[in-house]
Parts: C-alpha cells; structure tokens; sequence
C-alpha cells in the first residue's frame, strides 16, 4: 500500500509497519531507476545542459499528489538563449535526467538558477515546510554488493513489491526560503537524504545565481562514507506542503571533472 509524500518522503508499507523508502522513483515508472550510463569525456565537462529541450529528461509525478508542477523551456525574442521554467502551485512533481554518471570521475555539479519567490511558510527543518520554489537533487544509485545485510533486506524487499531498487541516496541542492545558517540538513522525512542549502531567504530573489557543488566532498561530509559510484540528477519546484505557489528558472547545470 503507496503511502503519501514525495522524494525522501514516501513510504511502503510491510506487515503493517511503515518503512521509509527514499525516492520512490519505482512507484512512479519503471526504468527510472536504471536510465543508460553517459559514457565518459573526452574533456572535463561530460555535461552541459543548456535545456533547449526536454528531451533528456522525463517527467516524475508522485503517487496521491494531485497537482502536479509544471516544466517547460522558455526562451527569449531571437531565441538566442533558453532556460527551464519552473512553476509550483499547491503542487508536486519533478523531471529526472534519463542517463547515469560516475561521480568519481565527474564530481563537479555547477548551475544557474533563479528565484522569482520564496515560501512564507517554508523550513527545511520541519515537513510542513518542505518546500523549495526550486531544487537540484543528486540521486545515486544501490549497490546490494556494498550494502549491508539490513539494506539488503530492506531493498530486497522493495524490490520485490516494485519490480526495482529504489535509489540507495541523494543529496539535496535547495534555495531555501528561511535565512537558515546551516550548511546542510536532514530531510525531515528520511536520513537518506541530506539537503544541502545553497541560497538563503530572499535577498537574491529575482537574479540569476551560479552555483558549484562537489558531490563527492559533500557526500562524505554529510553521511561520512564515500558515495554509490553511479548517479543521476533531477530538478524539482515543490509547494504541497505550505499550500504556496513558487516561479523559478535554470538556465543550465553542468557536470564536470
């Protein structure tokens, strides 16, 4: 039986038990989970995203959220520049990037991004305000030959009702909404997922902010062991639990060496 929520905040239930299961991917669709491994580079960057399509990426919508946010390319008069349009209206649902990376050779994560707002009611520290007018995620893969015996279980389990593993983790790129001093934080729904705050409050509503992450480096500080090798990326605005509306933009996300 699907429980409620949304990534790092859904649940299956086993004998009557609630058991978290971070981001649900395979409630949602089969082959989410397991999308094709982008070979490697020949340079430092693997990825350049410019998001003058959708084509790469698919669509993620979450089991008992009725609304749904909305993704769409935008562009400007000459069509000389494009960004991704993001708009959340008491509303949930992401769009994942269809291909797999290997984190090691490639742990730069950098972004453009833009905030047109943010949440009255949102705060990172509590469900009720687990909303972000725009994140990025990091999702990265299980690995049962690395697991331990509980995980396994756990993920055997899962995989059994589902069909497929749920992701083994993620890490979490959010402009939160409060001035919230800490570097990352616990999702309030599952340990599996850190979020890590990269924009505060709104002093910089309305400008386009570059962003750089290093996801090795920040794996290891928020869960302190090294990471699954394999992952994939997703973006998500998100307003079902503050009953909000949130409008944003990325202008482009790239992974690199």
């Amino acid at each position: 039986m699907i429980g409620r929520r949304k990534w790092g905040q859904i649940y299956f239930s086993a004998k009557n038990k609630s058991v978290p299961i971070f981001l649900a991917l395979a409630v949602a669709a089969a082959g989410y989970l397991i999308p094709a491994t982008l070979p490697a580079a020949e340079g430092d960057v693997l990825l350049r995203e410019e998001f003058t399509s959708l084509e790469a990426w698919r669509p993620l919508i979450f089991p008992k959220i009725e609304r749904h946010s909305t993704y769409a390319i935008a562009t400007n008069a000459d069509q000389s520049e494009f960004w991704l349009k993001a708009e959340s209206d008491r509303s949930a649902s992401g769009i994942v990037w269809k291909k797999q990376y290997d984190v090691f050779a490639y742990p730069k994560l950098r972004w453009r991004w833009r905030v047109e707002n943010v949440f009255q009611k949102g705060d990172a520290t509590k469900k009720s305000g687990d909303d972000y007018p725009l994140r990025v995620y990091v999702i990265f893969q299980y690995d049962p030959a690395t697991a331990s015996a509980g995980k396994r279980l756990k993920y055997g389990f899962a995989k059994a009702v589902y069909g497929e593993y749920p992701p083994d983790s993620g890490l979490n790129y959010i402009w939160e909404s409060r001035d919230n001093p800490a570097e990352f934080v616990v999702s309030p729904y599952t340990d599996s997922m850190m979020m890590f705050l990269k924009e505060r409050g709104a002093a910089r509503v309305g400008e386009w902010v570059d962003e750089e992450a290093d996801v090795l480096a920040d794996y290891r500080k928020a869960f302190g062991k090294d990471p699954p090798r394999s992952a994939s990326l997703a973006v998500m605005s998100d307003a079902d639990n503050t009953g909000e509306k949130a409008a944003a933009a990325i202008d482009w996300i790239e992974v690199a060496r």
